[in-house]
């Protein structure tokens, strides 16, 4: 595990102020979590529903969890009486499902809509002109137990870091749009998750204030 601590240490030290960590957990197990959790790392991302599920009750309770993968609305009851974030939300039906959900356990949790930037095919995520349309429908400003706090994306898979650069920076971009039309007097509206293991020091300079690392802190994935 110490392996595990100095990589911590390392991607913390790294990072601009203003920009957190959520320590991407899936596929690693209990122990590896509560070693980063003894150093002091409180942020975990998980992207399966059972696995988090699974994870939850044998950890501490102050660990904030946020779920960064593709949602099903089916499962979002599984997840919403504890989870700290939903970073992936790409529709206004998985909105409407979270705001129902969590009234059902009283609780306003957070989300991120996210954005589909990358030139590969990926299959989730809202084009920019979907988003607009999203938020211009205004029906998610009838749900009160959602708080929609920024905008969250995937850069491509490249080696072509000036790729990268661009479609962060389009996003950025775009954050401060909706930001302006939408949320200029809502302070909470201020996250932007971009940034992973191969792109996160990219991303700080794209103005994330978010990034999801895993593999340079955790190693190849366990099970």
């Amino acid at each position: 595990m110490e392996g595990l601590r100095a990589n911590l240490r390392r991607v913390l030290d790294s990072l601009p102020a203003g920009v957190r960590l959520v320590a991407v957990s899936k596929f690693h197990p209990v122990e590896s979590i509560l070693t980063a959790y003894a150093e002091g790392q409180r942020l975990f991302g998980e992207s399966h529903v059972q696995e988090m599920q699974a994870k939850h009750p044998l950890l501490p309770s102050d660990i904030e969890w946020h779920f960064i993968g593709h949602l099903q609305t089916n499962k979002v009851k599984y997840i919403v009486p504890y989870v700290s974030m939903i970073e992936a939300v790409d529709s206004f039906r998985l909105l409407a499902e979270i705001d129902r959900q969590a009234s059902k356990c009283h609780r306003v949790v957070d989300v991120l809509l996210e954005l589909h930037i990358a030139k590969e095919e990926t299959k989730y995520g809202l084009t920019f002109e979907a988003c607009r349309a999203l938020l211009d429908d205004g029906a998610w400003r009838n749900l009160s137990h959602i708080r929609i706090c920024g905008l969250m994306m995937m850069a491509s898979y490249v080696d072509d870091e000036e790729q990268i650069r661009e479609e962060m920076t389009a996003a950025a971009d775009f954050f401060d749009e909706v930001k302006s039309r939408y949320f200029a007097d809502a302070d909470y509206f201020c996250e932007r998750s971009w940034g992973m293991s191969h792109d996160y020091a990219i991303a700080c300079e794209c103005r994330s204030t978010i990034v999801r690392v895993g593999t340079t802190i955790f190693g190849e994935r366990e099970y």
